[in-house]
């Protein structure tokens, strides 16, 4: 029997204040600045050995918590959910592998303390009490837990001197795959005796073609330059950064309740595709569509009468509101004409498998969600034909490697998104002394060969990060 994590003996739990060089449009709201949460957790194994692990996720509000609540009285709750989460974990008395103990808090534990936290955080004034709508979102719930689920991952590759990737299969998990999953009703496979390995590359690739974030602010070309825009060495307009970076795939945020604005915004971008040579594009609506025929004229004028860019258009992403048991619009009609991915609907298993009826075709992934959920997911999806992008949260510092290590492995449709290199790329100085390659594009590509060792591979000794206190240390 492989060792097993039998409790964890210490948490520590950071807030890393990080502010944006241009500003970053999610749906109806601004980002420009965000905290990071960075976790360090203390376990010990069944033979008495410790070791300790680390993750780091960004609380992006306008993500998580989407609201008419005033943004820092989100903030402030987010944070202090964060706090309530560390002191749950350092009395969590599960024992087993890190898949197994992140299953259980996730399933057991925190739907509790989100429920006790909405009824009785008094600090956030009486609106988070009145309505569904201002409590606290399970999506902003998964948010604040994955950088503990991440760092209780890291932290067993640590006790057991190994890559996380290489613990997720029989030699070193108790449960197979049938202990978390079930398959849909009329899926002719079964999950018994199968485990993560089954599904991931036993070969990931060392560099990715990485994904480019065309915001709904960004400037597109030297014409739209207005000379306020920052002079930190760093491009600001769209081609620009093609020509810097090397890029091939463009991901681009629309509004979702403008036509016209969203094909215009399609068709400029599309352009300047073909322009550059650019290989890849794809369509965010950030949860902002309310019906299929909204998406469905696009895609339709678009391959009427832009043919070229219809054909770069890789994937459509979450067009529709996020509450998929609340909405559940049948979406067969988008996918028939492309494919279609759930990104913030996408929170567990058993969401994919519900968007996987009402016509979705693909899961977009983050470890954001944790580590343990986005596993669970990308082997639910695999063994029902669905496919696979991981999208970015704007993972700066320590939250790109394990990000960047989940695209690698799972396998995508086409590398991974990331853009902290556009909207904070100095917030990520000392990690990218150590991995270069993670923190710049070169040739439209990530470089992954620089990560190596146990957990997540993050090389934390020559990293020189200089931490601020400690919100919390137990």
């Amino acid at each position: 029997m492989p060792p097993r994590i039998q409790r964890i003996i210490g948490v520590r739990l950071f807030f890393l204040p990080v502010q944006t060089r241009v500003p970053l449009k999610f749906g109806p709201e601004t980002l420009t600045s965000v905290t990071c949460a960075r976790v360090a957790l203390r376990v010990v194994d069944d033979h008495g050995k410790t070791a300790e692990g680390w993750g780091e996720t960004p609380l992006s509000v306008q993500w998580v918590w989407p609201s008419a609540l005033p943004y820092a009285l989100r903030h402030e709750a987010i944070k202090r959910f964060c706090l309530q989460l560390a002191s749950a974990w350092r009395k969590l008395s599960k024992s087993g592998h890190p898949l197994e103990i992140g299953y259980v808090f996730q399933e057991e534990v925190l739907p509790g303390i989100r429920a006790e936290f909405n009824a009785n955080d008094l600090q956030a004034g009486e609106a988070l009490k009145t309505s569904d709508a201002a409590a606290l979102p399970w999506l902003a719930a998964l948010v604040c837990n994955s950088p503990f689920d991440i760092a209780l991952h890291d932290a067993y590759g640590q006790l057991v001197g190994r890559p996380i990737y290489e613990t997720y299969n029989a030699d070193y998990l108790a449960s197979d795959l049938a202990w978390f999953l079930e398959t849909a009703d009329e899926a002719s496979i079964s999950f018994s005796g199968r485990y993560p390995n089954h599904f991931l590359l036993s070969s990931p690739p060392s560099r990715l073609p990485a994904w480019h974030l065309v915001g709904g602010l960004d400037l597109l070309e030297p014409d739209e330059l207005t000379g306020v825009e920052p002079k930190d060495g760093h491009p600001v307009v769209l081609t620009d950064w093609i020509e810097r970076d090397g890029l091939k795939c463009l991901k681009i945020k629309l509004r979702g309740n403008d036509f016209a604005w969203d094909f215009q915004r399609l068709l400029r971008v599309g352009q300047i595709a073909l322009s550059a040579e650019v290989e890849h594009l794809s369509a965010d609506f950030n949860c902002t569509v309310q019906e299929p025929a909204y998406v469905n004229e696009m895609l339709d004028q678009l391959r009427a009468e832009h043919r070229r860019i219809w054909e770069l258009l890789l994937y459509v992403e979450q067009p529709f509101p996020y509450d998929l048991e609340a909405h559940r619009l049948d979406v067969r009609s988008v996918s028939a004409r492309k494919p279609l991915f759930l990104d913030e609907s996408a929170h567990d298993w058993r969401l994919v498998r519900l968007g996987r009826q009402l016509g979705w075709t693909g899961v977009a992934l983050k470890t954001c969600k944790t580590q343990t959920g986005a596993i669970l997911s990308a082997c639910w999806a695999k063994a029902h034909g669905m496919s696979l992008m991981v999208q970015d949260l704007t993972n700066p510092m320590l939250a790109q490697i394990p990000h960047v290590l989940l695209a690698a492995h799972v396998g995508t449709i086409m590398g991974v998104e990331t853009n902290a290199m556009q909207f904070y790329p100095e917030a990520s100085a000392p990690e990218a002394e150590v991995h270069p390659g993670l923190y710049q594009r070169r040739n439209g590509r990530l470089d992954l060969s620089t990560i190596s060792g146990p957990g997540f591979g993050y090389q934390l000794d020559e990293i020189k990060r200089e931490l601020p206190d400690p919100v919390i240390d137990r």
